[in-house]
């Protein structure tokens, strides 16, 4: 079982707006990354949101919603979270970023497909020759994943375990690209 972790209360500093909520192909950014999440082969979706304005865009979806009260400290406790309020049985955690709208779930099947080839690897997504989201990490690393602090996901746990990663290229490299501010927002919608 894997279960769909999607990290969507950060502040959008950069963006200066809640860029969660902003409008990419007719729907919310994080709608989009949901909706590929829910139709690809993951068996639970948790959201981990701050803003109510992201959390009512879900009220009439079939998913978990989880309250981050302290996303000032960063990325480690939406992870937490997730975690926490995940399925007893999962095999895996898939961490999405609400800001990836251009991501597709043959991607996430994908990924997915790999990680049941061998559930003790970390699968990790590269876009363009670059690392990219979603990750997922095996149950395995649930405690190493529990004790992250501050604002750096699961980096250190990907380093110290470099030899249990399975990097997968993905063609299509506008489905890695998240949306960081104005500019990039501007671009991908062209």
């Amino acid at each position: 079982m894997i279960s769909a972790i999607v990290m969507a209360s950060g502040f959008g500093r950069r963006m200066k707006a809640e860029k969660l909520t902003m409008i990419v192909q007719n729907i919310p950014m994080v709608e989009r990354v949901v909706k590929e999440a829910e139709g690809s082969k993951v068996e639970e979706v948790i959201l981990v949101y701050r803003s109510y304005d992201v959390k009512s865009i879900f009220n009439r979806y079939d998913i978990k919603t989880v309250y981050n009260s302290k996303a000032h400290l960063g990325q480690s406790e939406s992870i937490k979270l997730g975690i926490k309020n995940s399925n007893d049985n999962t095999e895996g955690y898939m961490f999405f970023v609400g800001d990836q709208p251009y991501l597709s779930r043959e991607t996430i099947n994908l990924l997915i497909d790999e990680f049941n080839k061998d559930k003790c690897c970390i699968v990790m997504p590269i876009y363009g020759g670059h690392k990219g989201n979603p990750v997922i990490f095996p149950v395995k690393f649930k405690k190493e994943l529990l004790m992250l602090q501050g604002d750096i996901g699961g980096r250190d746990i990907i380093k110290n375990n470099i030899h249990n990663v399975k990097f997968i290229t993905i063609e299509d490299a506008k489905q890695g690209r998240d949306i960081d501010n104005m500019k990039s927002y501007l671009e991908l919608e062209r």
